[in-house]
């Protein structure tokens, strides 16, 4: 398996740590989106979207979208559990539609774009806080987001979490959010 990716993206990160996780072997294609190395030829006949992460299985068959493919990754091991794996699955749906949009793209514009926070969108800060009190609010049942262990909603909702303060998020307001970074850290290695 080839994964083409950012090692500086969440997105392929979260990829990265699920493949780890499940000791999967795999060749790693660092890919520069700014030097439009995923706008080539090559690249857009196996991801005609443009875009990473994208694999190229075992067998050769491509995949792109992270959750898409830690979903298949992850097939049959602990990371899905059986007993709830609808709970993981919202978490991973929400995740890209509630969170990573504005988490990420907070990041993005001060770390990639010379922002100062101060002067990020307000409607953009407000629905990143919004998504981070979201995670808060998830954790106070448990040590992670479904069950008792590490599942493929944490590994999708870490990436980026544990990048917020590099958007001017402060986890230290998020007490819970900010020890299960930790927890995951530890689960996946990534510590």
């Amino acid at each position: 398996m080839k994964i083409y990716g950012d090692s500086k993206s969440g997105n392929c990160l979260k990829v990265k740590w699920t493949a780890d996780f499940l000791g999967r072997t795999y060749d790693w294609i660092e890919v520069d989106i700014t030097r439009g190395e995923s706008r080539t030829p090559a690249f857009l006949a196996m991801n005609p979207a443009g875009q990473v992460p994208a694999v190229s299985l075992d067998d050769g068959r491509p995949l792109a979208q992270s959750n898409a493919i830690i979903l298949h990754l992850a097939e049959g091991s602990p990371l899905i559990p059986a007993d709830a794996c609808a709970r993981m699955l919202e978490w991973l749906f929400w995740e890209q539609y509630s969170h990573e949009p504005y988490v990420a793209v907070a990041r993005f514009q001060v770390v990639y774009q010379g922002k100062s926070p101060t002067e990020l969108d307000a409607r953009l800060v407000e629905r990143a806080a919004a998504a981070l009190q979201r995670l808060e609010t998830g954790l106070a049942g448990g040590d992670f987001l479904v069950g008792d262990a590490v599942t493929l909603a944490d590994v999708a909702l870490v990436a980026y979490t544990r990048l917020a303060p590099e958007g001017g998020f402060d986890l230290d307001l998020y007490p819970r959010v900010k020890a299960w970074v930790a927890r995951v850290e530890t689960a996946l290695g990534i510590a």
